[in-house]
């Protein structure tokens, strides 16, 4: 066993020279210098200086854990704040070449999605997990006090020059307030029946645009009456910017693409497509814009024409999905890689793997059928790969989850779909709206049954066509486990691990007994089941870098915080049961576990590294 840790660990990931060594979760352009900042999972956020098309980082900020938003002050341009998951917002002052940044805020209750700063300068307003909006002057590192109170993650703010704030959440409000020199404020208020997690006032500051999940982009005034609502297309708008000269709408879709709308009337001018781009941010500057990532470094395109400016983003592996495949065990990385590691020689000292191409860009889930495999994909296809013949069947959204089923598979979908697919590639069922938000994962029970949990905080069971619930979360559910048709177990971003028996009776599918495991106090990532369903061991693997196991025995121990097997230096990303004793366990950190739980003993048999194994074969 390893060492225990009761502090919050760092992500400590390899530094590149070139970028980031994880996914480009946030980009901002410098107001008047040809700088860009950019936020990543690796943790760091970094300023580039841009030279007809060329990226080279100049400076590189450290956090404990990922960084999900930069804003250059409007006054200072020598100062930049980030805000991450370590629940801080940091402030740096550039022209000081220490690590340290100048101010950390007070830490929040939860992890920080975004800050903007008023036109003074001095103050900032966060927006966080928690839904809380709040304003803080910078100087001291005082709260001023809080602004807004969404009643689910809010996630996006912005400001406009008049020192307007609007912030956007999961719970579908949009509020425009305008703080005073304590803090409090009065505004208008607008709900959707659906989330909007992007924001951005124009540049002339008379206009808000909002991106919602249903595929519209809607544009506001001060008082929050509709001007235009535009619909871009199936899947989620995630961010929105505009113009330098507020002539256009440049709109992040979970398609995969950037479209460019005429901000008058929403009419599409072009769109860009790339698989490697993760439009959750969009930036634009006087010529190019930026675009947020799945590989090291940001996009840019050109502003006026939508191509692509300079090279291509560096891959990066993060490993997203696994299932067994007949005797290999098969890997989903953001690079769009599937890694086939051979089962038996993956204990030796010379373990043997195949890396193919599949996607351009990452590979979300996974599913093994005897000898079909089907891979579900962030550009919203489902590949179903046979001994034959590959078949592509395209969805409308990003491909979240998969299990087989019925002689095929079902996919989840970033929108809440459920959707049974054939051996051929054609879907032969669909539940549009299985689940009120994302559908996280997906667990056979049986022959004709599987688990599906998902952002609405439910889990349920059932087929395609009808879904019976079995238990809620206090937050979303990240991951879902299945053992002997008897026992589930998910994991959930309330800190907790629940397990349940579950039987079928009188034509639905009931919970029995269950209990509640509770680990460490963040948000736990993933879930496996081993052993037998009257003496399993759970393992959990969670956001501060460690995997968990738990023997809960008929009667549960949920007041213990279970064995800690081993420490990442990222978060765990998933864990995928290879047979009754044995699971792989990934995390984004680029290492790969085997774990073996016998005889009331728990350890890992194996450690591999992700980049050596992506290297031992060419990609087709």
């Amino acid at each position: 066993m390893e060492r225990r840790n009761k502090d919050m660990r760092s992500i400590n990931l390899p530094v590149r020279t070139t970028g980031h060594a994880a996914p480009v979760t946030h980009v901002a352009w410098h107001r008047t210098r040809p700088w860009l900042a950019t936020a990543s999972y690796d943790g760091t956020a970094a300023v580039w200086e841009v030279t007809d098309g060329a990226l080279r980082p100049t400076r590189r900020l450290r956090h404990r854990r990922l960084v999900n938003c930069t804003a250059w002050n409007p006054v200072r341009h020598d100062v930049l704040a980030t805000a991450s998951a370590d629940k801080t917002v940091a402030v740096w002052d550039l022209t000081d070449d220490g690590a340290a940044p100048w101010r950390v805020l007070a830490r929040h209750t939860d992890d920080v999605n975004s800050v903007a700063w008023l036109p003074d300068g001095e103050r900032l307003v966060c927006v966080s997990q928690d839904g809380s909006a709040t304003l803080w002057h910078t100087g001291d590192g005082t709260l001023l006090g809080t602004l807004v109170s969404h009643t689910a993650h809010c996630m996006a703010v912005d400001v406009n020059s008049d020192g307007l704030v609007a912030t956007a959440g999961e719970d579908g409000l949009v509020c425009v307030v305008a703080p005073d020199a304590t803090g409090t404020s009065a505004g208008a208020r607008r709900r959707y029946a659906t989330s909007v997690e992007g924001c951005a006032w124009s540049r002339s500051g008379r206009l808000l645009a909002v991106a919602r999940d249903d595929g519209f982009v809607d544009v506001l005034d001060q008082d929050l009456s509709v001007v235009l609502s535009a619909w871009v297309g199936h899947a989620a708008t995630r961010s929105v910017a505009w113009s330098s000269d507020d002539s256009m709408l440049l709109v992040g879709a979970y398609d995969g693409h950037v479209h460019f709308l005429r901000a008058l009337d929403g009419t599409r001018v072009t769109r860009y497509e790339d698989a490697r781009a993760w439009p959750r941010s969009v930036a634009a500057g006087p010529s190019a814009v930026a675009v947020g990532s799945f590989g090291g470094s940001p996009l840019l395109l050109d502003a006026a024409h939508g191509g692509r400016i300079g090279a291509a983003p560096a891959a990066t592996h993060g490993v997203n999905a696994m299932t067994v495949f007949e005797d290999r065990l098969a890997l989903g990385c953001d690079s769009g890689l599937l890694l086939e590691l051979d089962l038996a020689s993956a204990t030796s000292s010379d373990p043997r793997a195949r890396a193919t191409r599949i996607a351009q860009g990452p590979v979300l889930s996974l599913a093994a059928h005897g000898r079909d495999l089907y891979a579900g994909t962030y550009a919203g296809d489902v590949i179903v790969r046979r001994p034959d013949r590959t078949g592509v069947l395209a969805l409308d959204a990003p491909v979240t989850s998969l299990t087989a089923h019925g002689g095929g598979a079902v996919a989840g979908t970033y929108g809440g779909e459920l959707v049974g697919i054939d051996r051929s590639a054609t879907a032969v069922e669909r539940q549009p709206h299985a689940h009120r938000g994302s559908i996280k994962a997906l667990a056979a029970l049986d022959a004709t049954a599987f688990v599906s949990a998902a952002t609405d905080q439910r889990l349920t069971a059932g087929v395609v066509g009808r879904r019976d619930d079995l238990w809620r979360h206090g937050n979303l559910v990240n991951a879902v486990a299945t053992l002997d048709a008897e026992l589930v177990a998910t994991a959930s971003r309330d800190h907790t691990v629940r397990v349940g028996r579950v039987e079928h009776r009188s034509g639905a599918w009931r919970v029995g007994r269950e209990w509640t495991l509770l680990g460490a106090d963040e948000s736990v990532k993933a879930v496996g089941l081993l052993g037998h369903a009257d003496a399993p061991t759970v393992l959990a693997g969670s956001y501060d870098f460690t995997l968990r196991a738990w023997s809960p025995g008929p009667h549960g121990n949920s007041l213990t915080d279970g064995e800690i097997l081993a420490e990442f230096d990222q978060a765990v990303s998933c864990v995928c049961r290879i047979d009754r004793t044995t699971a792989a366990v990934a995390g984004w950190d680029g290492r790969l576990l085997l774990v073996r739980a016998e005889h009331n003993r728990n350890r890992v048999i194996a450690r591999l590294d992700i980049e050596s194994l992506a290297d031992l074969g060419a990609p087709a």
